[in-house]
């Protein structure tokens, strides 16, 4: 597994209380939830390759 590196992000409440709703229908930590929706941007944008 790729070494991870950790940040502080400030983060609306409003946003944050959304995307703990959101995280647990989809089964994922609110961690796991915001690195899912970033690479998924990141691929959208052609910035990073899709994963096969």
């Amino acid at each position: 597994m790729a070494e991870k590196k950790a940040f502080v992000l400030r983060i609306n409440p409003e946003i944050i209380k959304q995307l703990e709703k959101w995280a647990a229908d989809d089964f994922r930590s609110v961690n796991g939830q915001i690195e899912f929706l970033l690479q998924k941007a990141l691929q959208d944008a052609g910035r990073m390759k899709k994963n096969k």
